[in-house]
C-alpha cells in the first residue's frame, strides 16, 4: 500500500490554534518521581506530582518547536513572544505556593538580544493577584522581568525555544537526594487559559487521512509527557481507527515505597500512582470520545531499580534477568505468588479506568516469558520460587543454545507449565474484575520464542497451554525478523506458531515494528509496510503499527488503498502472435539537457532503467494474423490491459537470447538474514528488474551450487526457505517476458493497405510495475 515519510508540512490542510493551547503542554522530572498533566477543558489543563525526595522538580512545558507530534499535524515553530500576553487561573495544592522561596516560577530558555543563550526566571506571585494557591495570573511577555522580586532583568521575548513552570513538594531542598518522610501528592491547574496580542495564534496540521484499515498501538512509557487529547487526536489524524494497544509499559506506572535507600513496588495507598492513573482515565475518556476501543497492554516487565530481588527471573548462577535497555527492566518470575499477585492488582486497575470510561473490557498479556541472557544463553528459570514450583532441584541448563538432554528438556516442559499457569490466573482475573465479561489477547514474539539458535526454548516459552482457545486472540509480532530482512524466518515462525496454538486466521492479529533509530527510518518503514498488507492478504483483519512515538518522529503515513478498478490492470497471457526480425524494438531513456551559453552541456538522467517500446504491426503476415491481433486488442480494452511480451532481441539472462544457467545473474550476497532476492539482469552498471519471468526456466545457485530450496513469488522475487548464509552469492538464469500495453486507444487497419503488403503499426510500451 502507500505510504509516505513526512519530514515537514508541505501545503497540506493547516488550521490554527491559540498560543498555549492546553492539549500541547508537557511535562518532563527526575526519577522516581512522576508527573502527568492532562486536559481539564478547551481551556484548561492538570498536573499531578508524586514526590519521594526533598530535591525533586516538576516543568510543566510549552515548546516553541512541537517536536512531539507528527509533522503533518504539528503547530508553526514561532519563537518571538514581543507583545504577547498569556492569561490564566493558578490553582495547587501540595506543590510549594505561589508566595515562598522556590514556588512556582517560569523559567525561560533562549538567546538575549547579542544571540547569547542564557535563562531568565519569573516568580508567578510577582505577577499573580488573589491568594497563594488560587490566583489569577497574566504574563505580558514584553515586560516579563526576571528575579525574586521587582524590578529585575528584563526578558528578551524575541528567541524563546521553550519555557517551563516549576512546581516542588512541600518540605523542598533544592539539590538534595535525601527521601521525604511520606510520599508527597501534588497538584496544579491552569485555568481560562488565554492568549492576546501580536503572535497570540499559531498555525498547525489539521490533516485528516482517511481511514486505512490500520490500527495502532502505543506505551505509556513513551508518552507520559503528553496529553492524552494530543495523542489521540494524531492516532486519528493519521487515518488510524478501531483499537489501540495501550502497553501499561515497565517504568512509569507503579506506585513506590522507601526502603534502604531505595524504592521498591508497593500496593500501599493504591496499585497505580496518582499521576499515572488520573492520566490514564483522561487517556479512557478521550479514547471514548473519538471512538477508539483499547487494548490494554501488561507486560512481566518491571523496571529493575524498583523491583523486588525475590520476584526477579534468575538464571542458574543466580544471576537476575535483565534486559538491554539502560538503566535496565528485569522479568518478574511466574513463579512467584507476590509477582504475579502485583500484576493482577495492576490489572485489575486498568479493568477499573476502562469501566469507568464506558469502554468494553480488552486486556492483552505482552509478551510473557522466561527471560534468556542475550551473552550466555542462560534461561531465568532458577529463581527460589521456579526452583521450589520445578521440583526443589530441575536440572541445571547454563545455555540453551547447547544440545540438551532429557532431564532438561523436561525442566523446559515443567517451566512451560508454569508459564501458562501464570497467565491463565492473570486472565481470569481480569474478567473477574471486568464482572465476567473481557476479551483477552496474547502477544508472542517470535524471533525471541523461537530463535533458531535455541531450538529447544518453545518449550517453556510458548506452551501446549496457550492452544486455542486459551485465549480470544493471539498477537504476533516478530520486528527483529522483519526489519532485518529474515523473511524465511518470519513465515517459519508463524506457521509453526499457528500449527503449535491452533488459532485461526480469523482469531490472529499482527503488530507491524518497530524503528528504534531514526537513521533507519528510510530502510525499516518500507518493510513495514509491506508487512501490514502481507498479514492483510494473510486473512489477518487486526492488524497494528507499533508504535506511535515512531510514526509521529519519522513522519509515517499510511494512506488508504486505492479504489478497487472495475478492470483487471493485468492479464497474465501472453501476445498471442510470434514476432519476426520485422518487429521494432526501442529502449527509451528520459535524459534532461541543459545547453549552457558557452555550449557545455549538463546532462541529468530522470530515469534509473529503460523503458521499451515496440511496434509489433510488422510482424502479422496473414489476414487470420490480423483478425487474431484484433481480438487480442479488443480482449485487452485497448490499453487498458497489460500482458506479456516475449522480446525477440532480449528475452534471456543469458546474453540476450542464450541457454539461462543458475549463475547467469548476480541477485545479491547472503548477509545470514535476508531470504527475499529479486530478479534482476544487469548491462553494465545499468540494473534491470524482472517482474515477469517464464517460472519454468528459473535456475537458482547459492555460492555456485545450483538449489531448489526457494519459491518463487509473484512480482519477480526468490524467496528462500532458509536465509542463505553470510557472504554467499546468490545468482540466478531465466527466460523472461516484458510487461507491456498497446499505447494506444485505436487499432488502425487498412484492408486495402495490408493486401498491398503495407503492415499497420501496432505500437506496445512497457509497463513500469512495482515488484
Amino acid at each position: 500500500m502507500t505510504f509516505w515519510l513526512a519530514r515537514e508540512r508541505n501545503g497540506q490542510h493547516s488550521d490554527h490554534i491559540q498560543r498555549f493551547d492546553p492539549r500541547f503542554w508537557a511535562v518532563n522530572f527526575p526519577r522516581p518521581m512522576m508527573a502527568s498533566v492532562v486536559t481539564t477543558a478547551p481551556d484548561a489543563l492538570r498536573v499531578d506530582c508524586t514526590f519521594y525526595h526533598k530535591g525533586e522538580l516538576a516543568g510543566l512545558i510549552w515548546d516553541s518547536a512541537d517536536t512531539l507530534d507528527h509533522p503533518l499535524l504539528a503547530y508553526e515553530t514561532q519563537r518571538d513572544y514581543a507583545h504577547c500576553v498569556l492569561r490564566f487561573r493558578w490553582r495547587s495544592g501540595g506543590v510549594l505556593a505561589l508566595d515562598v522561596p522556590h514556588g512556582p516560577t517560569l523559567t525561560i530558555e533562549g538567546r538575549d538580544a547579542a544571540g547569547t543563550a542564557r535563562a531568565w526566571y519569573v516568580r508567578l506571585w510577582n505577577y499573580a493577584s488573589g491568594t497563594p494557591t488560587d490566583a489569577q495570573i497574566e504574563l505580558p511577555f514584553s515586560a516579563l522581568q526576571s528575579g525574586y522580586v521587582l524590578p529585575g532583568e528584563a526578558v528578551h521575548p524575541h528567541d524563546i525555544d521553550r519555557m517551563f513552570v516549576s512546581l516542588v513538594p512541600q518540605g523542598y531542598v533544592e539539590g538534595s537526594e535525601e527521601v521525604l518522610p511520606a510520599r508527597v501528592e501534588g497538584w496544579a491547574e491552569m485555568s481560562g487559559i488565554s492568549c492576546e496580542g501580536e503572535r497570540a495564534m499559531l498555525a498547525i496540521g489539521d490533516v485528516l487521512v482517511p481511514a486505512h484499515g490500520e490500527q495502532i498501538a502505543t506505551a505509556y512509557d513513551d508518552c507520559f509527557n503528553q496529553t492524552p487529547a494530543r495523542l489521540l487526536r494524531c492516532v486519528e489524524g493519521l487515518g488510524y481507527r478501531g483499537r489501540i494497544v495501550h502497553y501499561a509499559g515497565m517504568s512509569h506506572y507503579f506506585r513506590l515505597e522507601p526502603l534502604g535507600g531505595g524504592h521498591y513496588v508497593s500496593l500501599a495507598g493504591g496499585v497505580l500512582n496518582a499521576p499515572c492513573a488520573a492520566w490514564h482515565r483522561s487517556f479512557a475518556a478521550e479514547a471514548k470520545r473519538h471512538g477508539f476501543e483499547v487494548i490494554w497492554s501488561l507486560s512481566y516487565e518491571l523496571f529493575d531499580a524498583h523491583c523486588w530481588n525475590d520476584w526477579k527471573q534468575r538464571a542458574h548462577d543466580g544471576s537476575p534477568a535483565l534486559t538491554g535497555w539502560e538503566p535496565p527492566s528485569t522479568l518478574l518470575s511466574p513463579a512467584h505468588g507476590g509477582a504475579m499477585g502485583y500484576l493482577r492488582q495492576v490489572a485489575a486497575a486498568f479493568v477499573g479506568i476502562a469501566r469507568g470510561a464506558g469502554l468494553p473490557v480488552l486486556f492483552q498479556i505482552g509478551e510473557p516469558w522466561w527471560w534468556v541472557q542475550p551473552a550466555s544463553g542462560a534461561p531465568c528459570l532458577y529463581d527460589a520460587a521456579a526452583q521450589a514450583a520445578l521440583g526443589g532441584s530441575p536440572a541445571a541448563i547454563t545455555d540453551m543454545r547447547a544440545p540438551l538432554n532429557p532431564a532438561q528438556r523436561n525442566v523446559l516442559d515443567a517451566a512451560g507449565v508454569l508459564l501458562a499457569q501464570s497467565t491463565a490466573a492473570l486472565a481470569q482475573s481480569v474478567r473477574d474484575a471486568a464482572g465476567g465479561t473481557a476479551e483477552i489477547l496474547l502477544l508472542a514474539f517470535t524471533p525471541t520464542l523461537l530463535d533458531p539458535a535455541m531450538p529447544e526454548l518453545y518449550r517453556a516459552n510458548l506452551p501446549e497451554g496457550w492452544a486455542w482457545p486459551a485465549f480470544d486472540r493471539l498477537q504476533l509480532e516478530d520486528y527483529d525478523w522483519l526489519t532485518g530482512g529474515a523473511e524465511a524466518e518470519r513465515r517459519r515462525g508463524i506457521a509453526f506458531v499457528t500449527q503449535r496454538l491452533g488459532y485461526p486466521v480469523a482469531r490472529q492479529d499482527y503488530m507491524a515494528g518497530f524503528v528504534l533509530l531514526p537513521e533507519h527510518a528510510d530502510t525499516y518503514w518500507p518493510r513495514i509496510d509491506a508487512a501490514l498488507d502481507e498479514a492483510r492478504r494473510r486473512g489477518v483483519t487486526q492488524r497494528f503499527v507499533w508504535a506511535l512515538p515512531q510514526v509521529a518522529r519519522d513522519g509515517y503515513t499510511r494512506l488508504p488503498p486505492p479504489g478497487e478498478d472495475a478492470m483487471t490492470p493485468f492479464d497474465d497471457v501472453a501476445y498471442p502472435l510470434a514476432l519476426g526480425r520485422d518487429a521494432a524494438a526501442s529502449p527509451e531513456f528520459s535524459t534532461s539537457v541543459a545547453v549552457t551559453a558557452s555550449g557545455y552541456e549538463h546532462r541529468n538522467a530522470l530515469w534509473s532503467d529503460a523503458r521499451m517500446r515496440y511496434d509489433v504491426g510488422p510482424g502479422i503476415r496473414s489476414e487470420a494474423e490480423l483478425g487474431t491481433l484484433i481480438a487480442f486488442f479488443r480482449a485487452r480494452y485497448g490499453p487498458a490491459r497489460g500482458f506479456r511480451l516475449r522480446d525477440p532481441f532480449d528475452f534471456s539472462s543469458a546474453g540476450m537470447t542464450g541457454a539461462p544457467a543458475a549463475t547467469d545473474q548476480l541477485l545479491g550476497v547472503g548477509d545470514g538474514m535476508a531470504s527475499r532476492f529479486r530478479l534482476v539482469k544487469t548491462y553494465g552498471e545499468q540494473a534491470r528488474v524482472i517482474t515477469r519471468p517464464d517460472m519454468a526456466s528459473i535456475a537458482v545457485a547459492v555460492g555456485g551450487a545450483v538449489t531448489g530450496g526457494w519459491a518463487y513469488e509473484a512480482g519477480g522475487w526468490i524467496v528462500f526457505d532458509t536465509a542463505p548464509a553470510a557472504g554467499a552469492r546468490i545468482t540466478a538464469g531465466f527466460l523472461f517476458d516484458v510487461p507491456v500495453r498497446f499505447a494506444e486507444d485505436r487499432l488502425d487497419v487498412s484492408g486495402l493497405s495490408f493486401a498491398a503488403g503495407e503492415a499497420p503499426s501496432v505500437p506496445l510500451i512497457e509497463i513500469r510495475e512495482a515488484a
